[in-house]
Formats: C-alpha cells, sequence, structure tokens
C-alpha cells in the first residue's frame, strides 16, 4: 500500500515506510484550505491545516510512502483515525507519478469542498493570521507551517506560497 504525503505525513507519517519517494498527484492543489479545530487550532480559534484542493490542471509535489504488506491495514487503521478525525477529509486512492518512472495507487486525503472547514480562498495575508495565533491539541499552528515548509524545502521541493507564509507568521509571532 502506498500513501501519499504533502503536509505533515512528511515530516510525522506515524508510521515506518519501506520505501519513501518524490511523487507528483495531478489534479490536486496542496493550500490552507482547511480549518483545524482538533491537532492546530480550536473551536473558538480554529488553525488552518494543509489540504489537497481538486483543481484543474494542477498538481502536488509530496512523497509518496509505501508500507510492508504485512503493515496495510495497521496503517490504513492509523492514518483513518488521524486524518478523519472531523470528516472533512476524503479518503481517496488516486494515481501518482513517481521520479523513477512508475505510477502506483496511493491512498490520499483530500478536502471535502462541501464540508463546513473548508476554506479554500483565503488570502495569504489572512492565513499568515490566522496560522500565527491559533494553538491546538498537537501544538502551535506556525509549529506545523515551518516543519512542513522546512521539510519540502530540504527534499528540494520548496512551495513558494508556504515559503512567504513561513517568513511572514515568523515576522507576526517574533
Amino acid at each position: 500500500m502506498w500513501v501519499f504525503g504533502y503536509g505533515s505525513l512528511l515530516w510525522k507519517p506515524g508510521f515506518a515506510p519501506a520505501e519513501t519517494v518524490v511523487a507528483r498527484l495531478r489534479g490536486y492543489a496542496r493550500s490552507f484550505c482547511m480549518t483545524s479545530i482538533h491537532h492546530r487550532g480550536s473551536e473558538i480559534e480554529p488553525g488552518l491545516v494543509l489540504a489537497l484542493d481538486a483543481q484543474e490542471g494542477t498538481s502536488c509535489t509530496g512523497l509518496a510512502l509505501r508500507t510492508d504488506e504485512q503493515e496495510a491495514d495497521k496503517v490504513l487503521d492509523y492514518l483513518r483515525e488521524r486524518e478523519l478525525v472531523s470528516s472533512a477529509y476524503l479518503e481517496k486512492r488516486l494515481p501518482v507519478n513517481l521520479t523513477d518512472g512508475r505510477v502506483i495507487e496511493a491512498v490520499t486525503y483530500v478536502i471535502d469542498p462541501a464540508h463546513i472547514q473548508y476554506c479554500g480562498g483565503l488570502p495569504l495575508e489572512e492565513q499568515a493570521q490566522i496560522i500565527a495565533r491559533a494553538h491546538g491539541g498537537m501544538g502551535p499552528n506556525s509549529e506545523y507551517l515551518f516543519n512542513t515548509a522546512q521539510h519540502l524545502d530540504s527534499l528540494g521541493l520548496g512551495d513558494e506560497e508556504l515559503t512567504w507564509l513561513a517568513g511572514r507568521v515568523r515576522a507576526l509571532t517574533g
């Protein structure tokens, strides 16, 4: 079983992948388009987390993480508990292009645009303001942003919007 990671799965997968390959998912854009009321915010002060938003003509580069066959059920149970906590994500099996030329099917969590937590299209400055002040059960929203941006950069996959947001949130939080 393969899993496509584009946000916190890059730096905190929660399982030991048997294989990790840079990969591209077509038709989806990574963005802070989901409010977080559990992990990186609260119901009173929601944060923002990354999600894959279906957008024609776009793509997202991340990591494909392969599990050992004997671990697949355990990993899937873990991912469902982690990612489907509020039902804002939809679990899909989507084709992903690996940089070594293989095309595989990966378990991928994408945003449900009909869900109340969907907030696509927020201006970057508004995103920065929210991320700078939000805090949830897993820690500061800014930590989530910084870790993701740093890991993308270390993989050579820097994301221009995340880099801008990280700089802006650092300026806001001192």
